[in-house]
């Protein structure tokens, strides 16, 4: 396939664009460090918390809408076994946005954590907030990989250039400007994205619609009788399990990403914070409508009236790069072009996101707590551009392999659903949450998910639930058992917790099996506490209620 010039050219134009802009936040970072008396990591981490509204609705809402979001909708609603009931993206982005600002911005950025990690590390200590990063990591990882899968596919379509070629440029733009300025450059670089993205995948609307090779919508649905429901989808009693599991996934599992936390912790107060997640859950699925529509075309697309011809992307195995096709073969070049950056603008957005989360955990939460307690701010600073590095490089890695964009955006929760999720959900809203309920709840989450096997990763299914199908000789899981792990993990971590402080408390288990130690240290906390409850009368300028941080 020979390479589109004009194209190509374009893209390069909007990357070099990208780098200009994330250098120049760079260079506000430093400024605004200079500012800074304290920890000067945090600037790279939490934007010295003074992101604004506006900018932290853009940058919120630009990690969101990745290439999984933009790619796995529109191979959703194309496809003929899932159609636009199952494209669960923007109405569960939006319940998990709202969720987050009514019960997780407000006790998490009122207490000025840097990381989602950090009430962990206060209540458990470091070692178990450790085990706590490795499925972090690997979520992030697959999440990267998801996101350069989608750019490397569109642009081997569009512009006739070699996936891995895409993959590579894209990777190494987004780790050069994230390397630089930290939050301040993939928040200031998060604007020109998500603009791009939202004018170009809209403009195509008119174009696809008008389409002579595309049917009447409407009629594609009733008259097609090889094709009913063609967009619409179906969803039987036996796929409800299912349907609920991925929906959950998506909804609830969200609230676990560092990615989400970081936008929120760099908000100047707990209002504002909550006020950027309400307002990103309204423009998160205002960014989904593009490409359900390009699902629904392409379902009522006659394929052998454009040059693409016949069998239809489905039966040729290319669902997951329905988009890139759409705009390829639908609309004019200079637009398809559009389309690509668009694509290129949302991988990038989430992808730096994606890798600074991971940096910041392992950076605040592993290296500077354990491993190097006495590490200066220019150390630490090094230690997150070199994890910038690492993650950005497994990542892209791991994106040479997988052609389902949809499959890697659900595998890339996994872990976070199962295993993160309750942990949060008790560290925050649980007061009888001990390390030792804490440690059996992980190991709950973590057991019951394995047993269930994963065929992406051609992982077994040892636990069958009901409802399971062997299909093409390998099991499916048909009963919600990402949510069966995710609560029995919540309830292990109450029970154990409560009912190991019983044992103790009235003296049924014997102090010295405290192996942890978390009843000593609950006790002394306590009493620390009630010292610090001593009321100490203010002076006339010493109103902390007014005090802005």
């Amino acid at each position: 396939m020979a390479v589109n010039v004009p194209g190509l050219v374009a893209v390069v134009v909007f990357y070099i664009i990208i780098l200009v802009m994330g250098i120049w936040a760079s260079r506000k970072s430093k400024k605004v460090e200079k500012t800074i008396v304290g920890s000067k990591s945090e600037v790279a981490i939490v934007g010295g918390r003074n992101i604004n509204v506006l900018v932290g609705v853009f940058t919120m809402t630009a990690t969101w809408v990745g290439g999984g979001y933009i790619l796995g909708t529109a191979e959703a609603v194309y496809s003929p076994s899932q159609g636009l009931i199952w494209a669960m993206g923007p109405p569960a982005y939006l319940i998990n946005f709202l969720l987050g600002g009514l019960f997780f911005a407000k006790p998490m950025r009122s207490k000025r954590y840097v990381t989602m990690l950090d009430p962990f590390q206060h209540r458990y200590g470091n070692m178990f907030t450790a085990t706590l990063l490795l499925p972090a990591l690997v979520s992030d990882i697959l999440w990267v990989a998801c996101i350069l899968a989608a750019l490397g596919g569109t642009m081997s379509i569009i512009l006739g250039l070699s996936s891995a070629l895409s993959i590579v440029i894209s990777a190494v733009v987004s780790i050069i400007y994230t390397f630089l300025g930290g939050l301040y450059s993939v928040a200031y670089t998060d604007i020109i994205q998500l603009s791009f993205i939202f004018v170009s995948l809209f403009l195509c609307i008119p174009f696809l619609i008008l389409s002579p090779a595309v049917t009447d919508i409407s009629e594609a649905v009733h008259l097609n009788q090889s094709n009913v429901n063609a967009w619409i989808g179906e969803l039987e009693l036996a796929d409800a399990g299912k349907w609920m599991d991925e929906m959950l996934l998506l909804a609830l599992g969200g609230l676990a990403y560092q990615a989400l936390y970081q936008r929120i912790l760099s908000a100047a107060s707990s209002a504002q914070a909550q006020i950027t997640c309400f307002a990103a859950a309204g423009t998160v699925f205002i960014m989904g409508i593009p490409s359900v529509v390009i699902g629904v075309v392409a379902a009522s697309t006659d394929w052998n009236q454009t040059a693409y011809g016949l069998p239809p992307p489905f039966e040729r195995g290319e669902a997951g790069k329905i988009l890139p096709l759409v705009l390829q073969y639908l609309t004019p070049t200079w637009l398809s072009v559009l389309g690509i950056g668009s694509v290129a603008a949302a991988v990038m957005s989430s992808m730096d996101s994606v890798l600074l989360s991971s940096a910041s955990m392992f950076t605040q939460n592993i290296y500077k707590t354990t491993l190097r307690k006495q590490a200066s701010e220019r150390e630490l600073q090094r230690v997150i551009r070199v994890s910038v590095l690492l993650v950005g490089l497994a990542g892209m890695g791991l994106a040479f392999g997988d052609d389902s964009v949809f499959s890697l955006w659900m595998l890339s929760g996994d872990l976070i659903y199962c295993v993160i999720l309750p942990q949060l959900v008790c560290v925050l809203h649980f007061s009888c949450a001990n390390t030792y309920g804490a440690i059996s709840g992980y190991i709950v989450g973590i057991v019951l998910r394995g047993l269930s096997g994963e065929p992406v990763l051609g992982i077994p299914a040892l636990l069958l639930y009901p409802g399971w199908r062997e299909e093409n000789g390998v099991i499916k899981q048909y009963f919600p058992y990402r949510t069966l792990a995710m609560v029995c993990s919540v309830i292990c971590i109450i029970t154990v917790s409560k009912m190991v402080e019983l044992g103790f408390c009235y003296q049924q288990i014997p102090q010295s099996w405290d192996l942890l130690g978390v009843f000593d240290e609950k006790k002394e906390a306590e009493e620390e506490e009630e010292e610090e409850e001593v009321p100490v009368p203010l002076e006339k300028n010493d109103n902390i209620l007014n005090t802005k941080f």
